[in-house]
């Protein structure tokens, strides 16, 4: 009953998730912002929402350990399922802005990440945490990346793959009257919020009831759910046959999800990393370093075969990290 009880959860947030951004998105044309700007801070990181809403709520309630599994978590399902499948469904052009811009990007702040949480092996503490000034630190490089990427939109004459996405997203959504932007914006932002509730509430729940630690359903359960956004507009990218847009998305989220959402959490509430939680770090910063290399080779091409070894990963270190808590 649970699980169906956190499915609905789930779906809740979701669909109100994108009513949300619709709403904000339109109020925000209707107040003459540049369809630019709106892309960059609006749209291209609208799918995490669910993400940002289910951790900055569990931070707030000292669930600490199911926001730090979901922005692992979320990091590890988007390369190694997300971008994994759309892979298989059909192999992804890297464009160059990518491998010269977002990439080592979301490899910065991973590893920016990474050194935060190795208090015990640099400064010789008795734990591992991430701390207020840690999430500070994350949010400058997001503002950062953000300030730089959205002037390079505005100023360059030439266009890349992630600007080219953000601008078509923008673009996209037809007007509203404002007062139907404004009932999106207020009808989402209630069922994100008791979405997000509805969530914590059931995957604590579940965590207790099966002796589970909240990283581990943070890890799994919940970031596959949040991450739904990610794979259908991944999917439905690939099956239109533009499979590079999927890349942009999933490399936005990741440093959407490491930087801003991880600098939130540990701003709101300082993170003790939880057992086996810096092992799941170190996965995910490999599963980002590799995307480098994986993206160069190949004449600029994500393969299928490179596809499977990612989705090997994944599936191999999630079944090994369940086996260990169960």
């Amino acid at each position: 009953m649970e699980f169906l009880l956190l499915a609905g959860s789930l779906a809740l947030l979701l669909i109100a998730a994108h009513y949300f951004v619709d709403g904000v998105s339109g109020i925000a044309a209707a107040l003459g912002v540049p369809p630019v700007v709106i892309g960059m801070t609006v749209v291209a990181f609208g799918t995490s929402t669910p993400e940002l809403v289910v951790n900055g709520l569990s931070a707030a309630r000292g669930s600490t350990d199911l926001a730090f599994g979901n922005v692992v978590g979320s990091c590890l399902v988007n390369v190694g399922f997300v971008l994994a499948i759309t892979a298989i469904i059909k192999p992804m052009k890297v464009e160059p802005s990518l491998i010269t811009r977002e990439i080592p990007m979301l490899i910065v702040g991973v590893a920016t990440l990474v050194v935060l949480s190795s208090d015990r092996w640099l400064d010789g503490t008795a734990e591992n945490m991430w701390r207020r000034t840690d999430g500070l630190v994350l949010l400058l490089l997001f503002c950062i990346f953000l300030y730089y990427t959205t002037r390079q939109a505005i100023t360059s004459r030439r266009t890349d793959v992630f600007i080219a996405e953000v601008k078509e997203e923008a673009a996209r959504a037809k007007p509203q009257p404002l007062w139907r932007e404004i009932l999106y914006t207020v009808g989402g932002l209630v069922g994100v919020s008791q979405g997000a509730t509805w969530t914590v509430d059931h995957a604590v729940l579940i965590a207790r009831a099966f002796g589970l630690s909240e990283a581990v359903i943070g890890l799994t359960i919940i970031s596959l759910g949040t991450t739904l956004p990610e794979l259908a507009t991944c999917i439905l990218a690939a099956r239109r046959g533009d499979p590079d847009i999927a890349l942009g998305n999933i490399v936005g989220s990741n440093i959407f999800n490491v930087l801003c959402i991880g600098g939130l959490v540990a701003t709101i509430n300082p993170v003790k990393l939880p057992e086996g939680g810096h092992t799941d770090l170190l996965v995910m910063a490999l599963l980002s370093i590799v995307l480098l290399p994986i993206a160069i080779r190949s004449q600029r091409t994500i393969t299928r075969g490179e596809g499977i070894f990612l989705l090997a990963v994944f599936v191999s270190y999630l079944s090994w990290r369940l086996s260990q808590a169960l």
